[in-house]
C-alpha cells in the first residue's frame, strides 16, 4: 500500500495526536519532496503515533541532519504618501516609492527521513526547528522512538549546537570535549591554526594544489 500524500498524512496525525501543529513545508528543488514540520510539544506523540500507524508502521529512521539557517532579511518596494516640497518652496503630497526591509532570525533544524522495513515504502520526512541559534538551540530527541537516530542526533548536537532534550546520551561524537564552536553552521570561523593552506605543485608535476593545516 502506497503512503499517502503529506496533506493526508498531516490530517491523519492531527486527528490521532490531539493539539498536534503539523505544517507541510514545500520544496522548491527537482525533486519536489515535501515535508511535514512539528510543533515541539507533540513531536515523539507524533513520531510515535507514525511508527505505530497501522497502515504505516515506519519504524526505521535512516537519515537525521541538521541545517542552519542564518538570519534572513528581506527588501519590499512599497509606494506611500508624503509630502515633498519643491525647489521653490512649495509643498505638495506625493506618492513615493520606499524599499522596506524585514529582519528573520535564523534558526536550526532537524531532519529526519522515515521508512518502514515492514510496508517497503517511504520516506515521509519530518522537521523541527529551534527557537533561534542561540540558548533557543533545544529540541525534544526523537531517539526513543528510532534508535537509529541516536549518533546522528549526537552528531548534529556536536556540529551544529542543537541540544536534543531526552537523548539517552547526548555528547559528542567527532570533536573532542573542550572544542568550542559548531563547525558545520554556516557563520563558523576556524581558528588561525586550522585554517587551510594552499601548498603549489613544483613545476612539470601533475595534480592539483593540495591544502594542508598549520
Amino acid at each position: 500500500m502506497a503512503l499517502p500524500s503529506p496533506e493526508q498524512i498531516k490530517t491523519q496525525i492531527e486527528a490521532g495526536v490531539p493539539g498536534a501543529a503539523v505544517t507541510v513545508i514545500a520544496n522548491g528543488s527537482p525533486s519536489a519532496q515535501r515535508s511535514l514540520l512539528l510543533d515541539h510539544a507533540h513531536a515523539r506523540s507524533v513520531a510515535e503515533f507514525l511508527r505505530d500507524h497501522a497502515e504505516w508502521r515506519l519504524d526505521y529512521c535512516s537519515l537525521m541532519t541538521g541545517v542552519d539557517w542564518l538570519d534572513a532579511e528581506t527588501s519590499q518596494k512599497v509606494k506611500v504618501k508624503k509630502v515633498v516640497q519643491a525647489a521653490d518652496g512649495s509643498e505638495s503630497e506625493q506618492e513615493v516609492e520606499e524599499v522596506r526591509k524585514t529582519k528573520t532570525p535564523g534558526y536550526l533544524e532537524a531532519v529526519y527521513h522515515l521508512f518502514s522495513m515492514e510496508k517497503k515504502h517511504g520516506p515521509v520526512v519530518l522537521r523541527m526547528r529551534t527557537t533561534d541559534r542561540g540558548d533557543g538551540a533545544r529540541l525534544p530527541s526523537l531517539t526513543p522512538v528510532w534508535r537509529s537516530a541516536e549518533f546522528q542526533e549526537r552528531e548534529a548536537f556536536d556540529l551544529y549546537g542543537i541540544v536534543f532534550e531526552g537523548h539517552p546520551d547526548l555528547r559528542r561524537i567527532l570533536m573532542w570535549d573542550g572544542f568550542v564552536d559548531y563547525p558545520m553552521r554556516k557563520d563558523y570561523v576556524p581558528p588561525v591554526d586550522e585554517v587551510p593552506v594552499v601548498v603549489p605543485q613544483r613545476p612539470g608535476s601533475a595534480g592539483t594544489p593540495s591544502e594542508v593545516h598549520r
